[in-house]
This record gives structure tokens, sequence and C-alpha cells, in this order.
């Protein structure tokens, strides 16, 4: 789960973090009053959507003019100005897409002096089972050119859960950015308070780009980006508050109720397919074909009949899916309950594109069975090529 700055600023404050002072504004005529609460002389007014790049970005409607996503104001009135020309319109950012994302929340912060910029970010490294610092003196630009570019200016270390945060681990992250004296010591400080945040709400990756050192002497964050374990979010409700749904996919969403991994794209077929690895090899198939994946759905091992038929809701949903292709290799998940879940799901919503379905495994023939004597307009295949090959064919015809 990702949240937006402005919360994740919040939330690192109460374990001490060095932040900005700062006013979210979710209405235009917050813009005044948040502006004269911070005080001056300098304002920043940020756009809060889940996506990086936001000051490069360019908001599609000429009405909200040519300075990106992300402006500095130095009066009030410019406050009110951009705050006018950003709210409700859709910024276009790298990350974004060209279809863009609508601007709901602005955050208005207090400007800075910036002497210097650095990288810093925290993760879980799968291969190591422990949590990665990654911190580069390339603040402000994005990694992944400073890694291909300068990957000697990227510094990584991680943290041994036996022993969790130490100073040396802090004296590590100021030798990294070539901090001495005072500031050394504030890296060190803000290194245990970061790592004390990761753990307690159990965080996926934690992002300071940039990190910075004021004209005053002082680090601080000045961009938080945080991403939350999915699976611990039950143990954290002020976490969990702080879910924006109108920036997360409604089919997502809807997914999550029923506990499917789904991960809508931007193909044409729809894939229904149980455990992570067949559905990718599914998806990486259809691109060899020709055609691209409209999602990646995983229905898990024990799936019911109930998540199956809610799975080909979702995928039927999106306007863009022209035919469906369901891979199923039945272990747990057995091959009838599949072919009742997708029957229950054709006769509910109906049947409007190109339909094959590979079943293989547990109790196949019962459901190649129950598939056949449904009457459906269904394309069988023998197995995954075959597959592949088949609703790749019937979605060209189909145009």
């Amino acid at each position: 789960m990702n949240i937006h700055e402005y919360q994740a600023k919040a939330l690192l404050k109460e374990f001490g973090v060095p932040v900005s002072n700062g006013r979210a504004v979710l209405e235009k005529g917050q813009a005044e009053a948040a502006a004269k609460e911070l005080g001056g002389p300098l304002w920043v007014v940020k756009s809060q959507i889940h996506a990086g790049g936001r000051g490069k970005g360019k908001f599609k409607e000429a009405a909200a003019g040519e300075k990106g996503g992300v402006r500095l104001a130095k009066s009030i009135e410019e406050v009110k100005q951009f705050v006018d020309q950003m709210l409700g319109n859709t910024l276009v950012t790298i990350q974004t897409g060209p279809t863009g994302k609508q601007v709901n929340r602005l955050y208005i912060e207090d400007g800075s002096d910036i002497e210097k910029e650095f990288y810093l970010s925290m993760l879980v490294d799968r291969s190591t089972s422990r949590i990665a610092f990654v911190v580069s003196t390339e603040g402000g630009m994005d990694i992944e050119e400073v890694a291909h570019k300068t990957p000697e200016k990227i510094i990584t270390f991680s943290v041994d859960p036996a022993t969790g945060i130490m100073s040396h681990h802090g004296r590590r992250v100021a030798q990294a950015l070539n901090l001495t004296g005072d500031l050394a010591k504030q890296a060190e400080k803000l290194t245990a308070q970061l790592y004390t945040a990761f753990v307690a709400k159990d965080m996926a990756m934690l992002e300071i780009n940039p990190l910075i050192i004021t004209k005053q002497g002082q680090l601080k964050c000045l961009d938080a980006k945080v991403s939350f374990d999915g699976n611990a979010i039950y143990r954290h409700p002020d976490v969990a508050a702080l879910r924006d749904e109108t920036e997360e996919d409604a089919k997502e969403i809807e997914a999550s109720k029923y506990d499917l991994n789904y991960i809508a794209l931007d193909g044409t077929i729809g894939c229904m397919v149980n455990g992570a690895g067949l559905a990718m090899a599914t998806m990486d198939i259809i691109k060899l074909y020709g055609e691209f994946p409209a999602n990646f759905l995983d229905v898990g091992g024990g799936a019911t009949k109930e998540k199956v038929t809610a799975a080909f809701k979702i995928i039927t949903a999106d306007p863009n899916v022209k035919g469906i292709l369901v891979n199923i290799f039945g272990g747990i998940m057995k091959c009838d309950i599949i072919a009742e879940g997708v029957i229950a799901a054709v006769k509910d919503v109906g049947l409007q594109v190109p339909l094959v379905v590979r079943l293989e495994g547990t109790n196949v023939e019962l459901g190649k069975k129950i598939i056949r004597d449904s009457g459906l307009n269904v394309i069988p295949a023998d197995d995954l090529d075959d597959a592949a090959q088949k609703i790749v064919k019937a979605v060209k015809e189909a145009r």
C-alpha cells in the first residue's frame, strides 16, 4: 500500500525525522489559510499523486500552466494561483503514463535553502532477508539513471536483524555522503530514526529523494515516498486509514476484497491463472505471439467458485479486454471448481469476447466436461502454447 508524501512526512515526524512544516490542501479555498499558517516567505506547492517525476511532469489542461507538479511560490497570491491551476487537473509524469493522474490533493510546504542534495532509501532485500540501505551523493536525480551511468556513486549495505540498527550503520551513511562533524552526527541519528520507523510500521520501501543539507547546516528530508507490506496492514489501522482509493485502479480494489492477486496492465488479453509463476509465463507467451496481456491475475491455490466468479467479472469489466485466456494447472486448485466459476460468471455477465480455456491437473476431465456441457462458446486448448496461439488468433480475427 502506498501513501502520499504529506502522509509519509507526518508519519516520519512521529519518529523524530526532520521534515519541513506543511499543510495538506484538499479544496482551493484552503490555500490562503494554509499559506498564512506557514508564514513564508517561500512556499512549495506540491501535487500529491502516487507517482514519481512530479516536478518534471506536465498538466494536460492549458489552464494549469507550464510549471510542472511542484512549484515554488514567493507570495500568498502566487500560492493561491498555483492551487487554482493544479487542483483537480491531470498531471502526466514519466511514471503515470500518457493518461496521467488527477491531482485531488496538494501539499503546501515551507521553502528550504538547499546547500546539497543526497539520495537515501530503505527496502527489504530478499537476497539477504534483511533491511537494506541505498545511499548516494546524487540526490534529486533518477536513481536508475545514476545506477546506469555512475554505479560507483551508489552505496548499499544491510542491517542484521539480530543486532538491529547500530551506530556504525549511521557512520557508514555519513561516510557514503562525505559528511563530517555535526552533519555526520545528524546522519547517524537520522539513520536510526528511519530504521526504527521502517520496522515499527512494517514498511516495504522508504525513499528520501532528496535528503538535503540546508544552508543553516541541517539535514532534512525534503521528499518522502513510503509503501507498506500489504500482508501486515492489519496490524496498523492507523496506516490503513491513510489509504487513498482514488489513486488505485478500481479493478485492483475490487480484487483485494476477494484476496485476488490482480494488477491491471495495458494489453488486450485478460488472463486468469493460478500461481504467480504460471501467470508470468502466460503473460510472456501471449506477448511472444504478438499480443499483450491486460492484467496479471493469480486466483491462488485454494480458490472457491465465488472467488473465480469474481475474478472473471473483474477481467470482463476492463473495456480494453478483447479476449480472455483461462490457464489452470490444478494441484491444490481443482479444475472443476474453475470450470464452475467461469460458467457462473459467464452466465451472470455474458460473454462478449473470445474465451480460451486450458485445464490440466486435478479433476481435469470433470472440468472439461462441465465446460463442454455448458453450451457456452468456449475454445478448448491442450497446453499453454496451444492456448496462447488460439486466443491471439481469435482476438486478431475479431478486430
